[in-house]
Formats: C-alpha cells, sequence, structure tokens
C-alpha cells in the first residue's frame, strides 16, 4: 500500500529531478535546436534541468531504441520527427516500434518544403511542371538527399498523384542535390525552406509549390502544389514523445506546458527562422496523426520501391 501510494504521489510532486530529451540527429539538426527551445522553456516552468542529448545514428534508430528502452517515469522523451515514420517503414529489422512503443505528448510544429526547379526550366508552375514532364516522361531528373529522404518521398507522392515519369537522382544530403539543381545536372529538388530561399530570392532557382496543403506564413506568395494537385501533401514534422507506459498524468503536465510554450512570441520567432510553423496539439491529435503518418509513408515507400542505402 505504502508503495502504490508513493507511485500515486510521483505525478504531482513531478519532477523532482533533471530530465532528459533524446534528438536522434547530430547536434545543431533541426531536432536537436528543437529539443533545446523545448527543453528551455519546461526549465523555466518546473524548475529543473532538461538536458539535451543528441544519439545521431542509423537514420534515429540508435536515439528511438534508447528512449523506447528508458524507464517510463517521466523523466526521458525524445523527439519524433517524420524521419521515424519513413524508418518505421524502411526498415524491418527495429528494436522497436515508432508508434506502440512510444506516448505521444505533442505535435510541436510542421516544416514544409519548396519544390523548386533550374531556372532554365521552361515551367513556372506546378501545373505546366506536370504538362513539360508528361510531354517528356523520363527525361527530367530530381535530387534528393537520398533514397527514402523526406525530399524523395515527397516527389514520389507527387509523381503518383499525377501519374508523371521523372528520374530519381539521389545525393548524400539535399546541398549537393540543390547545387547541381542550380547548374542544371538535375532539374527539380524538393528543399527545405531555408536551405534554398536564398537561392530563390536571388534567382538561381525557382520556386514552383510548397508541399504544404495550404500556401504557408513563411513565403505566402508561393502557391501550395495542392492549387494544382488537389489533396496533395507533405511536411515534415516534430514532435515529442514519451516511452510506453509513461503516467497519463506526466503526459498531460507535460503536454500543457508544451504548448503553452509554442504560444510564447519567442518560441514562435526561433521556429520560423528553421522554416518550421508552430503547432501544439492534444496527444490524442498527435497519436492519430503518428499513425496516419506511418501509413502514408509505407505506402510511399512501397510505391516508389526505396530502400536503405539505395
Amino acid at each position: 500500500m505504502a508503495a502504490a501510494l508513493a507511485h500515486a504521489a510521483t505525478p504531482a510532486t513531478y519532477p523532482t529531478k533533471p530530465i532528459r530529451i533524446i534528438a536522434t540527429t547530430t547536434p545543431g539538426s533541426g531536432p536537436d535546436i528543437i529539443a533545446r527551445l523545448i527543453g528551455q522553456k519546461l526549465t523555466e516552468a518546473w524548475g529543473q534541468a532538461v538536458v539535451v542529448e543528441p544519439r545521431p545514428g542509423a537514420s534515429g534508430m540508435i536515439g528511438a531504441e534508447i528512449a523506447a528502452r528508458a524507464s517510463p517515469d517521466g523523466y526521458t522523451f525524445m523527439i519524433a520527427t517524420s524521419q521515424h515514420a519513413i524508418v518505421n517503414a524502411m526498415y524491418e529489422k527495429r528494436n522497436y516500434d515508432i508508434v506502440k512503443d512510444f506516448a505521444s505528448v505533442s505535435l510541436m510544429a510542421s516544416t514544409p518544403f519548396l519544390l523548386v526547379t533550374n531556372a532554365s526550366v521552361s515551367a513556372n508552375s506546378v501545373k505546366e511542371l506536370i504538362a513539360l514532364a508528361q510531354a517528356k516522361p523520363g527525361t527530367l531528373k530530381y535530387g534528393s538527399g537520398g533514397s527514402g529522404s523526406p525530399p524523395h518521398l515527397a516527389t514520389e507522392i507527387l509523381k503518383s498523384m499525377t501519374h508523371i515519369d521523372l528520374l530519381h537522382v539521389p545525393y548524400k544530403g539535399v546541398t549537393p542535390a540543390l547545387n547541381d539543381t542550380v547548374a542544371g545536372h538535375v532539374q527539380i529538388t524538393v528543399s527545405v525552406v531555408p536551405a534554398c530561399l536564398a537561392l530563390v530570392r536571388a534567382g538561381k532557382v525557382k520556386a514552383l509549390g510548397i508541399t504544404s496543403a495550404k500556401r504557408s506564413p513563411i513565403v505566402p506568395d508561393i502557391p501550395a502544389i495542392a492549387e494544382a494537385v488537389p489533396g496533395y501533401e507533405f511536411i515534415g514534422w516534430y514532435s515529442i514523445v514519451a516511452p510506453a507506459r509513461t503516467p497519463a498524468s506526466i503526459i498531460a503536465k507535460t503536454n500543457a506546458e508544451v504548448v503553452k510554450a509554442l504560444k510564447t512570441a519567442e518560441l514562435r520567432e526561433r521556429l520560423a527562422a528553421l522554416g518550421a510553423e508552430p503547432l501544439g496539439t492534444t496527444p490524442q491529435e498527435l497519436d492519430a496523426f503518428m499513425r496516419a503518418q506511418v501509413e502514408k509513408m509505407a505506402k510511399a515507400v512501397k510505391e516508389s520501391g526505396a530502400r536503405p542505402d539505395a
């Protein structure tokens, strides 16, 4: 009985010691930065240190496995992203499941991508690009950060929805893909906004559309691809999750602080600098979103034929 009472009292006094947030990417990456931003807000709210622990490697699987196996006591969280949904679809041999082994806290932000083309490509809109691709099947090349990367799958979903034939050229990162788009070695690339916006403004590439369902306040003058291809949407996203079986009261308390933090002008400005739009959802909304994303990525991976290290 004493043990049961002690356990029941834990959420009321939580937290009583430092908390860690695992980022499954390298220091300085988007997930790492967002973990530090939200961690600082939690530290201010609770008076306990929130430490970000980068655990990169194996497409995020190393860090995710560590987080999944951590004690579900509210002292370990993880930044789950769109890459985790893709990995869930691409890698059969995993020691965790991004849905079953984690408890949702909140969807924190989304990141749209821009579809850009070489400046000399005759198309000046998504509709014209589709027409050009239909007229010249298999001749237009698109670059990506590698097989199974978000830009790769974003383009493959567009291909599937419009029945066009584009040739995929994988690179080791989006920067070389953009460089070759500027040079004309490939004609198309889908990129995160911060990585290509300067090139767009300098006229070195043309931005034909953004991958979010609607126009983004980040670049409001660029139309959504969905305006030409109804139903199209592909976004990157950042969420915070905990190991499965973390007490619901701790999940609720953390959710309240995260959502509150995302409404502050400071955090909204910092996220905008990353090309991210702040959200803030209930755990139930994140749970439904995560399941839908895993299903969507599984379909995209299957149709594209993407496989690890391809």
